[in-house]
């Protein structure tokens, strides 16, 4: 139970500004608590869904509410989503935006590795210069297909710096058998909502409640080399790539058996057991797969019995 009022306090710290009288702590643990023990919700959904319900009271938009307290990390440390943090950064490379509420999109880096980033019109923040370094106060991560990003919002504190900062590569090679295709995998739902791309659960997004999701495609998996295990993530263009199955065919495939699921069990059919070497930044505890190599015809079975050996 602690950690639901480590939670509660937080919620109620977010909104000691914006409500009056502030809200309770104790009450705050009990709905964490209802939807935590009664409704088996994942905490973090309980948490993002009970501070809905005080942002609609309050009247605030999400990105109007910072988290108190935020800590300095790397970039590389982010692997959640939702995380409201302070970095220490240089801007790698600036993108031409794609939407007209995009003010800025580009690259930021440390010495971990690099992060994407957004600035929307709204947030009417100062423009960040290529190559400069700065301190950003009151970011919030947001996750697409196991890759992590931040959003700078109103709440952002913008500080340039004279500081050169090397940017470094958090790229990983891992490799094994592939020894399990985890739940969440072949053909998912995501929020079709602006700027988010959670996947559904039960036709639900933990933020912006019932919705008509998005289609799409990705293996959540597990490799092992006999000494390690390791979480890999494959994208859409990777799970494709990987399975020879579109996005287009799986959705054809689900609709004529009137089961999503046979899409995960038949690409889990022809994936496990093999041997793979994948490269891709890390995020959190997965490697998300850029490169994918399938090395010539290996005796599974044994090289885990030979590598467990030594």
């Amino acid at each position: 139970m602690t950690d639901l009022r480590d939670h509660a306090e937080a919620i109620a710290e977010q909104f000691s500004d914006h409500l009056e009288p502030s809200p309770d702590v104790d009450e705050i643990e009990a709905k964490l608590d209802n939807l935590v023990t009664d409704y088996r919700v994942p905490i973090e959904e309980a948490r993002r869904s009970v501070t809905n319900s005080y942002l609609e009271e309050a009247g605030l938009e999400r990105d109007e509410l910072g988290r108190g307290g935020s800590e300095r990390v790397d970039v590389n440390e982010i692997d959640d989503d939702e995380q409201w943090v302070d970095l220490r950064v240089t801007v790698v490379d600036l993108w031409e935006p794609r939407s007209d509420a995009v003010a800025q999109v580009g690259l930021l880096g440390d010495e971990s590795g690099t992060i994407k980033f957004t600035a929307f019109e709204t947030s009417d923040l100062p423009l960040l210069e290529e190559d400069q370094a700065y301190e950003l106060s009151n970011v919030v991560s947001d996750e697409y297909e196991g890759r992590y990003s931040v959003k700078l919002n109103r709440t952002t504190s913008i500080t340039g710096i004279d500081a050169d900062i090397e940017v470094g590569d958090n790229a990983e090679t891992v490799e094994g058998a592939l020894v399990d295709v985890q739940s969440g995998s072949g053909l998912i739902k995501r929020c079709p909502e602006e700027d988010c791309t959670r996947v559904l659960q039960n036709g639900r997004c933990s933020e912006h409640g019932k919705v008509e999701g998005e289609f799409d495609l990705r293996i959540k998996a597990v490799l092992d080399d006999g000494t390690d295990v390791h979480e890999i993530i494959f994208d859409r263009e990777a799970t494709e790539d990987l399975t020879g199955v579109t996005l287009e065919e799986a959705k054809q495939e689900a609709m004529d058996a009137l089961d999503t699921t046979v899409v995960a069990d038949g690409m889990a059919a022809d994936v496990l057991g093999r041997y793979y070497r994948v490269t891709g930044p890390t995020l959190g505890r997965y490697v998300l797969v850029n490169d994918l190599e399938e090395p010539g015809p290996v005796d599974v079975e044994q090289a885990l019995i030979n590598a467990r050996s030594i």
